[in-house]
């Protein structure tokens, strides 16, 4: 009897294999990027960092530039389905969606120096090259909208007096300032920046969140 081998096993073991070794690379690009900034950041101590050879990363990047491209779309991937998650973990109400999100932003599994060193590096690449832009604008664009229509939602529940557009641009750009200011580690820890977030969006919406929890 003829035995005709199933490669398909073999197949998606390269495959696994293909995207373990990207992961790699990725994960040592941020080491890299927050150890030593973005213009310091070479294929060859990225390779180093992944304890991989420098062939292994031109086989899978070709090039800096695409690496960095696909650094980024990893970090903004990763964050849009973090935030995405915990909205859906939240239930339908606006004040719930928000305390969520708050939360969210300052998980341990999001908000690590290392992470924040490795947005800081992009973000101030960012102006001059389009393609970072496109990429962390997009991602910022509809974060803000989600804070946009939230806090509409909340405008008409409890009749509060702001402009839902100005609003929640500031609730995006208090969180943002706090991510500054734990990357620069000047003492701040994730808890108390927790902490203040929630301060914040009681003061704005104390008729619907406390410093305790939604009410």
């Amino acid at each position: 009897m003829n035995i005709v081998p199933d490669l398909g096993g073999e197949r998606k073991s390269r495959k696994a294999s293909k995207e373990t070794r990207q992961q790699q690379l990725i994960e040592a690009t941020i080491d890299s990027l927050a150890k030593r900034g973005y213009s310091d950041t070479t294929l060859a101590n990225v390779a180093d960092g992944a304890g991989l050879s420098r062939g292994i990363v031109n086989f899978h990047f070709e090039s800096k530039e695409k690496l960095l491209v696909s650094t980024l779309q990893y970090m903004s991937d990763e964050y849009a389905g973090h935030w995405n998650a915990a909205l859906d973990r939240a239930g339908p109400r606006a004040a719930d969606k928000i305390w969520s999100l708050v939360h969210a932003d300052f998980d341990r599994r999001i908000c690590t120096k290392r992470k924040l060193a490795a947005w800081c590096a992009f973000w101030g690449e960012a102006k001059s090259r389009p393609t970072y832009q496109a990429l962390c604008g997009m991602s910022d664009q509809n974060y803000q909208q989600t804070f946009v229509e939230l806090c509409a939602d909340l405008k008409a529940e409890g009749d509060y007096a702001f402009d839902p557009e100005p609003m929640a641009l500031g609730i995006c750009s208090m969180m943002e300032g706090l991510w500054f200011r734990l990357m620069m580690n000047d003492g701040l820890t994730r808890e108390r920046a927790l902490a203040a977030a929630i301060e914040y969006v009681a003061a704005v919406f104390p008729r619907h969140i406390s410093t305790s929890g939604v009410k």
